[in-house]
């Protein structure tokens, strides 16, 4: 079992901006089939609640701010993404929720399996019953 962990990607640039690059299988640990982004989250609504048995994912708030709660029975985890080279490498034996959305925030996750619904552990007991 793999442990989610934040790691901290380069920043290049010069006079003309910034860039910052996420290769798969290199700076990220897997290669990713889905791409998609959270944007427009209302104040006070957390989002998540739930685990995986497969989909490992990366979290980078690419704009504005956020927090993610982790628990993966071991330790539960408060993490801050805020900053677009703070990645988070979320593991599929992790609970998370996402809150506290700045209301600029676009949280970007890249996915390593399509949408799968049968993928997703909602009923947090039976998240308990599979990785406890």
């Amino acid at each position: 079992m793999l442990d989610s962990r934040c790691i901290q990607i380069d920043e290049l640039g010069d006079e003309r901006g910034l860039l910052a690059v996420l290769e798969a299988n290199k700076i990220i640990p897997f290669g990713f089939e889905r791409v998609f982004y959270i944007y427009g989250t209302k104040e006070n609504v957390r989002r998540g609640y739930h685990a995986h048995y497969k989909t490992r994912q990366v979290l980078i708030a690419v704009s504005g701010s956020c927090k993610v709660y982790l628990d993966n029975i071991k330790r539960k985890d408060d993490i801050t993404l805020d900053s677009p080279t703070k990645v988070l490498i979320l593991e599929p034996n992790d609970w998370h929720e996402m809150y506290n959305f700045s209301s600029d925030c676009v949280l970007l996750v890249l996915a390593s399996h399509l949408y799968d619904p049968q993928d997703y552990i909602k009923d947090y007991n039976r998240f308990i019953e599979v990785y406890a």
